[in-house]
């Protein structure tokens, strides 16, 4: 079954799977729908990131089902990109933090009116979610279009910008040069490990919130996805993506070429799904917000 890379439950705490409307049928297994996108510490394997790439944020957002998480990167001083479904029925505004390490997420006012203008340690500002017209919710691959923003109320200006991939500039990334190919994933997903008490199989953990990176060797390109192969015993890579990194970015060669979309498994540790943004129905939105190529 399909598993949203994208939010955990922030206001109880713990991962938490979108309601089924956003789930495929298990045939579909590709799973990341809104929490798998895990990093096996908090991308699967891979390192704290530090500084490395402090235009990545963490985003938190309400919906009627509660409060949740996902990764955005800033793009022009005013704009980030995440996932579709970490923006569609955003109540109120976005909750956004570059901070490397997030001990706490404030709760909004009034949950039911979502976030209003704040700021948060001199890191944080709100934004407006927009989701693409044509984002299918995880019911078609080929038209997936798993692609947001954030319209930020105020510009950063502190903060370096990723450069979004020329057109279909992943097309000639196909097969055999695909599985020799690593695609660098950062994101603040969740860390799979032991838990302190009880069974001891490693599981997705909502805490600490820190920004990580890994490398995934590529496993499948399709018109709208690049699949990743997450696992920590890959010798090719370093990890791959769990819940919390959905709308988190992968760069190759300098340029931002996907966002989390997706993952297969609830322990994050098999294959990752990544929308392209790098395709003209993604572009030609994304230009409406002054989004370019370079």
């Amino acid at each position: 079954m399909i598993a949203l890379q994208r939010p955990l439950n922030e206001m109880k705490g713990i991962d938490l799977m979108r309601n089924s409307r956003k789930l495929l049928g298990s045939a579909l297994a590709a799973a990341s729908l809104f929490a798998l996108v895990a990093p096996a510490s908090a991308i699967t394997g891979g390192e704290p990131d530090g500084e490395g790439h402090p235009g990545v944020a963490m985003i938190v957002f309400y919906e009627p089902a509660g409060r949740f998480r996902c990764t955005a990167t800033l793009v022009t001083p005013t704009v980030l990109i995440t996932a579709a479904h970490c923006t569609e029925g955003t109540i109120g505004q976005t909750f956004v933090t570059f901070a490397t390490n997030v001990p706490a997420v404030p709760a909004a006012a009034v949950p039911a009116n979502g976030y209003e203008v704040m700021n948060y340690n001199g890191t944080t500002v709100t934004g407006t979610a927009y989701t693409h017209p044509n984002y299918s919710g995880f019911t078609d691959f080929d038209n997936w279009n798993d692609v947001g923003v954030i319209v930020l109320d105020a510009a950063v200006n502190d903060r370096p910008l990723a450069s979004l991939a020329p057109l279909n500039y992943l097309d000639a990334f196909g097969q055999p040069v695909l599985n020799k190919t690593l695609f660098t994933l950062v994101g603040f997903g969740t860390e799979v490990r032991k838990p302190e008490s009880g069974p001891q199989k490693p599981v997705p953990m909502s805490f600490p919130r820190i920004r990580r990176v890994a490398e995934s060797p590529g496993q499948k390109l399709t018109p709208q996805i690049v699949q990743m192969n997450g696992n920590i015993n890959d010798t090719r890579g370093t990890g791959g993506t769990c819940f919390g990194d959905s709308g988190g970015p992968s760069y190759l060669n300098g340029y931002i070429v996907t966002v989390t979309s997706y993952g297969y498994t609830s322990n994050c540790r098999y294959i990752g799904g990544h929308q392209r943004i790098d395709i003209p129905v993604v572009q030609d939105w994304l230009a409406l917000f002054g989004v370019v190529p370079g």
